[in-house]
């Protein structure tokens, strides 16, 4: 009997739940998540001004997919998504940052690489958003294919993989180009408008926004045909904080898995009546999840209510008047790459 019980104990340990087989195993607060709860507020790093992913308006308001990363998980951990304070960061100033703990995270159009993963300290979570480097050009010049470009001046942002994937892309074909780097969102683009470039180069889903509201005359511009390189883009944490990362990981997964089984914002407070056994574990109705996490049980509800499912944040910020196709942006359900992990 008692070498019995002693199996069940080590049995529960192992397994994280009490003899009674429903107490939960609950997180304890880890740095990142106590510096938030104890601020109230986080601290995410975006990028200067992209449309689509992160842009200012008039009064200082900020939106797109960036942001609505940053208010998820403002959601999740504080139950409001505005408890955000977004700080606008560099090509450069984006990895010091976060390294230093000036910000809690990174939502700002980072792709995720090799040596970033590994050698600078840093985590990511899954790609928010896939996309690749692009060209946009004034129709003036006639160029139509990368060949054609042979000889031009190109803007592009310091220390990005945009910079990197321009050097390999031109050497490999023998092309001669001249880099413009200018680390601040607003001169770089101003100086491809003001003709300091002959083209603009960033992440192909940036260069719409920049022609739909940054130029004068849209139908003047160009975007090359083409996607040139892979560039997963992904939320940065400092390494060392696997509560934080998995916070990070699982808000993602928890905006992908709504779109999936249909929950909404519009519609999320009735689905906590669904029998689906997926919705309700989404829903915290059953089997709290977000303990494991040091979350709150409605922890992805709020999300899902305050912010939206990953379609919601989309087509938000890529709807009209941009109309960008998701491609593989779409769930692995409809041929794309979003895939959200099981939530049990």
């Amino acid at each position: 009997m008692t070498r019995i019980l002693k199996t069940l104990s080590m049995l529960a340990v192992a397994g994280g739940v009490g003899l009674t087989g429903t107490a939960p195993a609950f997180a304890e607060d880890g740095p990142t998540l106590k510096a938030v709860k104890e601020r109230g507020e986080l601290l995410c790093g975006i990028h200067q001004g992209r449309y689509g992913f992160a842009s200012a308006d008039s009064q200082g308001k900020w939106s797109g997919l960036d942001v609505d990363f940053c208010k998820a998980v403002a959601a999740a951990v504080l139950g409001d998504a505005d408890k955000v304070k977004y700080l606008p960061m560099g090509s450069v100033q984006r990895f010091p940052a976060l390294q230093s703990g000036e910000i809690d995270m990174l939502s700002r159009t980072t792709t995720i690489t090799l040596t970033r993963d590994a050698a600078l300290g840093l985590n990511f979570g899954p790609p928010t958003f896939y996309t690749g480097t692009g060209f946009m050009v004034r129709t003036e010049i006639g160029a139509k294919k990368l060949e054609d470009l042979n000889g031009a001046t190109i803007c592009v942002f310091p220390g990005s993989t945009t910079e990197k994937n321009i050097a390999s892309l031109f050497a490999a074909r023998k092309l001669d180009y001249k880099p413009v780097v200018i680390e601040s969102s607003k001169q770089l683009v101003g100086s491809y408008m003001s003709g300091r470039c002959d083209v603009l180069s960033m992440d192909q889903a940036g260069l719409p926004g920049h022609r739909q509201y940054d130029a004068k005359v849209p139908a003047e511009h160009a975007i090359l045909p083409g996607v040139f390189s892979k560039e997963p883009l992904g939320i940065g944490v400092r390494a060392g904080d696997d509560q934080w990362f998995d916070i990070i990981k699982w808000v993602t997964y928890a905006t992908f898995n709504a779109e999936e089984y249909g929950v909404s914002s519009a519609n999320v407070d009735e689905m906590k009546k669904s029998p689906n056994i997926e919705i309700q574990r989404l829903l915290g109705v059953k089997d709290d999840l977000g303990v494991k996490l040091g979350l709150k049980a409605d922890w992805a509800y709020n999300i899902i209510k305050q912010v939206g499912n990953y379609a919601e944040i989309y087509d938000r910020n890529w709807g009209p008047p941009l109309n960008l196709d998701r491609g593989i942006n779409n769930l692995w359900t409809n041929g794309g790459l979003m895939y959200g992990f099981p939530m049990k």
